[in-house]
C-alpha cells in the first residue's frame, strides 16, 4: 500500500512537471512569435515538416524498446543539417520531452522496483541536469560541437558494448541501500548533467545499476523515470535561453508520442542487435563530422540550412 501511495505521489509530480512545462514551453513560443531577433536563434515558430515528425517516431520508437533516441536524433540532425550544431542539445530536451513522459508512466507502473530507490534516483537526475543546463544553455557553438562530438563518440561505444553483451550482468534485488545508494545517487547526479549535452542517460544508466547488483530490468523506470522529471526541468530553461529550435522540436514531440504507445503496447520487443550496429555506424560517422566543424571555419562548422 506504501510503495502504491508513493508511486501515485510520483504520477501527480509527473502529471504538474509536464503541465508546467507544455504551459510555458506555449508562453514562450507565444512571446517569441513578436520578439525581435528571437527567430533568427530558434527558427520560427511553425508547425514541424513531415521528416521533422518522421525523426520524432522513429527515434521515440527505438527508444521505447530501449535503444534511446539522443544519439539516433543527434546524427539525423546533423546529416540533414536540420538544426544548428549549438541548438541540438536544447532541442533534444525539448523535444523527447512529451514521449519520454509517457514512457515513464507506462515503465514505472508495470516494473517493479523499490519506490524509495526509484525516488532518491530520480531526484539525483534532476539535481544534474538543472546544473548541467545552465552551463549547456550558454556555452558557444565550438564548444558544444566538441563536447557532442565526444558525447557521440562515448554513445557508439555503449552500443558495442551492448552489442556484444559487456554490460554488467547485475543481480536479483529490487533496491538500493547505504553505500551503493549513495554511488547510484552521484552516478544519477553525473548522468543527468551529461544528458543535457546529448550522452543518452539509458545504456550509462543500465551500466550503473548493474555494478550495483540491481535486477537489469529495473533500470527502465529508473532511467525513464529520470528523464521524464529531468528533461522538462531542463529543457525551460533552454527555452527560455532561446537554445534550441522550435519546429524540430515540436517535430519530436507529436511524432514521439504516438510511437511510445505504439512500441510498448503493441509491438513491445524487436532483436534489436543489427538495428544497433546501424547505428554503430551512423553515430560514429557523425561524431567525426561534429569533431570535424570545430576545426572547419574557425569552429563555425556547417552552415545551418532551414527545411522551410
Amino acid at each position: 500500500m506504501v510503495n502504491l501511495n508513493v508511486k501515485a505521489i510520483l504520477f501527480l509530480a509527473l502529471g504538474i512537471i509536464a503541465a508546467v512545462f507544455s504551459f510555458g514551453w506555449f508562453l514562450e513560443a507565444w512571446r517569441t512569435r513578436s520578439e525581435p531577433g528571437i527567430e533568427a536563434r530558434i527558427g520560427s515558430v511553425r508547425l514541424p515538416t513531415f521528416l521533422e515528425t518522421g525523426i520524432g517516431f522513429a527515434t521515440n520508437f527505438f527508444d521505447a524498446l530501449g535503444i534511446g533516441s539522443y544519439a539516433p536524433t543527434t546524427s539525423l540532425f546533423k546529416l540533414g543539417k536540420i538544426v544548428p550544431d549549438e541548438c541540438i542539445p536544447g532541442t533534444l530536451n525539448v523535444g523527447h520531452a512529451a514521449p519520454v513522459i509517457a514512457e515513464a508512466f507506462i515503465f514505472i507502473a508495470f516494473v517493479e522496483v523499490e519506490v524509495k530507490t526509484l525516488t532518491l534516483m530520480i531526484i539525483a537526475s534532476v539535481v544534474g541536469a538543472w546544473l548541467g543546463a545552465g552551463i549547456v544553455a550558454t556555452w558557444s557553438r565550438r564548444n558544444i560541437q566538441l563536447g557532442m562530438g565526444i558525447a557521440l563518440l562515448v554513445a557508439a561505444v555503449l552500443f558495442v558494448m551492448a552489442n556484444l553483451g559487456l554490460f554488467p550482468g547485475g543481480g536479483n534485488t529490487l533496491s538500493l541501500s547505504g553505500f551503493r545508494l549513495v554511488v547510484g545517487i552521484i552516478g544519477n547526479v553525473i548522468l543527468g548533467a551529461l544528458m543535457t549535452l546529448g550522452i543518452g542517460l539509458y545504456a550509462p544508466c543500465m551500466i550503473l545499476v548493474g555494478l550495483l547488483g540491481m535486477n537489469t530490468k529495473v533500470a527502465f523506470p529508473i532511467m525513464m523515470g529520470s528523464c521524464a522529471f529531468l528533461m522538462p526541468i531542463a529543457s525551460l530553461r533552454f527555452i527560455r535561453k532561446q537554445s534550441y529550435s522550435f519546429g524540430p522540436g515540436l517535430g519530436l514531440a507529436l511524432g514521439g508520442l504516438p510511437a511510445v504507445l505504439f512500441a510498448a503496447f503493441i509491438v513491445k520487443s524487436l532483436p534489436l542487435v543489427a538495428v544497433r550496429w546501424m547505428v554503430v555506424l551512423v553515430v560514429i560517422y557523425t561524431a567525426l563530422r561534429m569533431l570535424l566543424s570545430v576545426t572547419k571555419e574557425g569552429g563555425q562548422g556547417d552552415s545551418f540550412v532551414s527545411p522551410t
